[in-house]
């Protein structure tokens, strides 16, 4: 079945069609959010989703469970929806590559079969009133689930571009992103100049989930002025093009304070503003202490949803993570938080103070 973009899926819902299983299937966390919510609002009244709505993780949830909860009738609703989130967890145990021997075990034996079989069963005779969305950074399309639910469910795609080329993909999603970022803004109660959607497009690499965040700051920076400018970008957004933070968590597992003081005064040099820098390092240690409570075994996949980030950024917080010690992590947090206090006084000279702070997240 061919895949949907989000306007797509917006006709279909006011076209009143019913949906039997939905697949959110990309990276874009933003877009995938707007997709299920958009779903929800059109299948369950709001005063019904205390007990017919459920937000579930393939991870923690057990297929068969899941699917008994579908064959149950909701209490006080002619409908339910049943979200089921980290799908890719539900590729392992049974789902084999179709046409290996364990596949073939798999369809003969009760005890093997794995959740596409399961799946595969309940869709042949789905409950009338259930609507299941399920939801997935990337699948892999040899698997049985994947073909399973890419020829029977409604899927949609949470991507700014599905284009094959990396180079091209990246493109079409960072234009794709600079043309909602005004809505984006207008519904925090703010104008966007057209130079700062480019420079925000930029900077983000596309990532709308990530350009929202920082239109959240961006917005409570313009204060009453309502107008967010190219220099407002410039000033509190640091540019991934030409600064990655994971790179100084690199540094940070090193503890080299050399490489540390090096690398903040060439950012300083390159003209990135201390607030914006201790904002983005902030967020990575956030990222890290977030990463680091995640169970042994999650994919990249599934820490990107449960970290609310882009794929190639979870991959990163997952290699980081484990090189750094929690207390080393928790302490580097309050001591970005004393120097943005500190910098925001305007009493602390700036490079001093990032010298300073190198060296303390070093020691």
């Amino acid at each position: 079945m061919p895949s949907l973009d989000i306007e797509q899926l917006g006709k279909r819902l006011k076209d009143g069609k019913r949906f039997v299983a939905v697949l959110l299937l990309g990276a874009d966390l933003y877009l995938r959010e707007q997709c299920r919510n958009a779903l929800i609002e059109h299948l369950v009244p709001e005063g019904a989703r205390d007990w017919a709505l459920a937000r579930l993780s393939a991870r923690d949830a057990d297929a068969e469970d899941v699917l008994q909860r579908a064959q149950t009738l909701p209490m006080l609703s002619p409908q339910q929806v049943i979200v089921v989130g980290d799908l890719e967890a539900w590729q392992k145990g049974g789902d084999e590559e179709d046409g290996s021997p364990s596949a073939a075990r798999g369809r003969n034996s009760e005890k093997e079969r794995g959740p596409a079989d399961l799946l595969a069963e309940y869709l042949e005779n789905p409950a009338p009133f259930t609507t299941l969305i399920f939801e997935a950074a990337e699948l892999d399309g040899r698997r049985k689930l994947a073909k399973l639910l890419l020829e029977k469910a409604l899927v949609v795609s949470t991507n700014l571009s599905d284009a094959a080329d990396e180079d091209q993909r990246r493109a079409e999603a960072a234009s794709s992103c600079r043309q909602l970022l005004p809505q984006l803004a207008k519904d925090l109660g703010c104008e966007l100049e057209p130079a700062a959607a480019d420079d925000l497009a930029d900077a983000t690499n596309g990532s709308l989930a990530l350009a929202r965040v920082e239109l959240e700051k961006l917005a409570l920076y313009a204060g009453a002025r309502k107008r967010i400018t190219a220099g407002d970008v410039e000033r509190l957004v640091v540019s991934a093009r030409q600064y990655s933070v994971w790179q100084f968590a690199n540094i940070l597992a090193q503890r080299d304070r050399r490489k540390a003081l090096a690398f903040l005064a060439s950012l300083l040099q390159e003209g990135e503003q201390p607030v914006a820098i201790i904002g983005a390092m902030a967020w990575m240690y956030r990222a890290l202490l977030g990463a680091q409570e995640l169970p042994r075994g999650t994919s990249s996949g599934q820490a990107a949803g449960r970290l609310r980030m882009r794929f190639e950024t979870a991959e990163l917080a997952m290699r980081e993570a484990p090189r750094i010690p929690r207390e080393k992590l928790v302490s580097g947090l309050r001591a970005l938080a004393e120097a943005d206090n500190r910098l925001k006084s305007g009493n602390a000279d700036d490079d001093a103070l990032m010298e300073f702070l190198a060296a303390e997240l070093t020691a």
